[in-house]
């Protein structure tokens, strides 16, 4: 390939030489189109000015447009070889995929499902729980070629979109909080399907809960039958932006909180509670250090009602030289994996939170495809571990 200097002038004045490759034009056959070959890559010469398409690739290919189509959405399987013939076809035209703009226009959708957290959503995927939650939601909705976009349940200060303005197909709420529960009505008037993950946003909207109560219930009895009278209950927030203390009469707003309180009150209705600012292991340790400050007024157990919970309530009660479970027993709740907490298996119920994820995007699938979704609920199994034992008589 011959090269040839061209003089240019620059800004100062000066002149330059820049070297250029010639093109080498050569007619393809059985085609009136001239294609320009660069350092041995082809590329249409009416490619220069726009982006390429799906129909260029397969003319590269030489595959029909709709084979070249399902090599990217991956929804009909193709041979390996033509796989590789269409993307090796793309990458050498430049193409990276549709242009998402362009299937939002076809399908009037935009692809996007809304998730609503009740909490701040650092402190959110600090939860393992939630985690698995959206790992679940994600495997769900992938099929539909939606993705998520995570919101808080309040309007944020700087403009930034909402429950109630942003571009979603549809909504998943993780809680229902009084402020949810205040946009929802817009949402739905909208005709975007929602669906609540345990939470109650009213008639007609799915929801995919769990057995709190009952679950709970399971917990304490169990405790009753190893003769504890005197426990103490750590609890989630009772509410939005609750800072940590003695519930009391406080107003519980937070359904999962209530429904857990209640079942640990089926069986001890006089337990005192005292409800943590999240769900979090140094949350557990100040609930611990209040419950365990007075000597005289010691639990025997303790129910907590998540595992991170129970694991501070475990350091709080080696840090006032109390054994588990020897000297009080401490329950948990979900069933995860904590770090750090040999020797200790903490006696649990274990819940399927991968799985809530999971029925919450079939929810939402249904939805869009014009279907009834049912409401789901599921049922934890109680796991014995060595945090619970007989009650010691104290003197």
């Amino acid at each position: 390939m011959a090269k040839i200097a061209v003089r240019q002038r620059t800004s100062c004045g000066c002149v330059s030489t820049v070297s250029i490759r010639i093109l080498y034009l050569r007619r393809r056959r059985g085609s009136n189109r001239f294609d320009d070959r660069i350092d041995g890559r082809v590329r249409s010469s009416a490619m220069s000015t726009r982006r390429a398409t799906i129909s260029d690739v397969a003319r590269e290919a030489g595959v029909s447009p709709s084979t070249a189509s399902v090599v990217f959405s991956g929804k009909t399987p193709v041979s390996d070889a033509t796989r590789k013939r269409v993307l090796d076809a793309a990458a050498s035209l430049g193409y990276t995929g549709p242009d998402p703009r362009a299937a939002s226009l076809r399908t009037g959708r935009s692809g996007i499902v809304g998730v609503v957290f009740e909490e701040h959503l650092g402190a959110a995927f600090l939860d393992p729980v939630k985690t698995l939650m959206m790992d679940g939601l994600t495997e769900a909705v992938a099929p539909l070629g939606a993705g998520l976009l995570l919101l808080r349940d309040q309007e944020p200060v700087a403009g930034g979109p909402s429950l109630t303005s942003a571009p979603i197909d549809a909504a998943v709420l993780v809680g229902c909080s009084g402020l949810l529960r205040e946009s929802l009505d817009v949402v739905r008037s909208r005709g975007i399907p929602v669906v609540v993950i345990e939470g109650d946003a009213g008639e007609g909207v799915p929801r995919i809960g769990l057995d709190n109560r009952e679950a709970q219930r399971q917990a304490a009895s169990h405790l009753r039958s190893l003769g504890h009278e005197r426990v103490a209950i750590v609890t989630l927030p009772v509410r939005t932006g609750w800072r940590r203390g003695w519930i009391g009469d406080a107003d519980i707003t937070i359904d999962v909180t209530r429904a857990r309180l209640d079942g640990a009150r089926d069986v001890y209705p006089d337990a005192v509670a005292f409800a943590a600012a999240g769900s979090f292991i140094d949350e557990g340790l100040a609930a611990g250090r209040e419950i365990f400050a007075d000597p005289e007024q010691l639990p025997t157990a303790v129910i907590a009602q998540s595992d991170l919970l129970a694991a501070g309530v475990i350091r709080a009660a080696e840090e006032a030289g109390l054994r588990v479970p020897e000297d009080v027993s401490v329950t948990g709740f979900d069933g995860i994996v904590v770090d750090g907490l040999a020797p200790y298996d903490l006696t649990t119920l274990v819940q399927p939170a991968a799985d809530k994820g999971r029925a919450a995007g079939q929810a939402v699938a249904a939805m869009l495809d014009g279907a009834d979704a049912a409401s789901v609920r599921f049922t934890c199994v109680f796991r014995l571990g060595n945090t619970t034992g007989p009650a010691q008589e104290r003197v």
